[in-house]
Formats: structure tokens, sequence, C-alpha cells
């Protein structure tokens, strides 16, 4: 199964100039810690819960604080039509439980999380199950500095 068969497509992506106020209130209506970033129809970045608690308000930044200043560059991602088996191994390698996903043109065209790979059926919800024990140990990818 491939990742385009199980990912969620709706996704909300925030600008590098909004404020962290308008990501924490998209992330609030969407019901989701995580919020590609986007610039000029490329992904640049991605802004969570916990970059704007720690970044932001933890280092005395304000609600107007644009995204840019507290999202994390580093971005990973997964193509769209990769093997649903391999991006759950690839999230327990790198200890996350969302990936965006991109076409082969780098498009930004959904997110999986370890709740859709769950979801799959096939199989795939041990495979989920042992992706999140990985990603679950601790870490020095996770750092904030």
């Amino acid at each position: 199964m491939n990742v385009s068969q199980c990912m969620s497509t709706d996704v909300r992506v925030c600008a590098p100039e909004d404020t962290v106020r308008q990501a924490a209130q998209t992330m609030a209506e969407i019901d989701a810690g995580i919020l590609p970033v986007g610039e000029n129809d490329r992904l640049i970045g991605m802004v969570t819960d916990r970059d704007i608690a720690v970044r932001g308000v933890g280092e005395g930044r304000g609600p107007e604080t644009e995204v840019r200043e507290v999202m994390s560059q580093d971005v990973l991602y997964c193509y769209d039509d990769a093997d649903l088996d391999d991006v759950a191994l690839q999230m327990s390698d790198l200890q996350v439980r969302r990936l965006p996903v991109v076409n082969r043109d780098k498009r930004l065209v959904g997110m999986i999380s370890i709740g859709d790979i769950s979801k799959a059926g096939d199989g795939h919800a041990q495979r989920a199950s042992a992706a999140l024990s990985g990603i679950a140990q601790p870490s020095e990818r996770h750092s904030q500095h």
C-alpha cells in the first residue's frame, strides 16, 4: 500500500509571516499540533504547538511573533508514492508521529500520521505500533535549541 492511499489530504498551511497567534488559532480549528509552513508554493518549515510554547513563549516572544522565528526549518517529508511500511520505519527512525507528504515535484499533497497508518488495515496497525515504540525513545533530534 502506498502513502497516498491513507494520507490526509485536507492540509492547512501557514505562511512564515503569519503570527504565532494565527498559527495557534489554526491548530485549534483543525485540532492539530503541527502545521506545514509554505512560501512561494514550497514547503519551507514546520511549526508545532511545542515550537510556539518553547521557542516563542518560553523565550519571551509575544503572540504577534512571526512563525518564521519559531518554526523548524529542517523539513522531514515522504513521497506520496512511497510504500507505507517504509514510511512507518522512516517515522520510527526519525522519531516523528507525522510527516508532510509531497509528490515527486515536491509539492505538498497531504500529511501522514501514525494514526493513518494504523487505520490502513492489512497488518499496518502492528507496524504503526512498532513505529510508535521507536518514536517514543528519547532523542537529541527533538531538542529545541
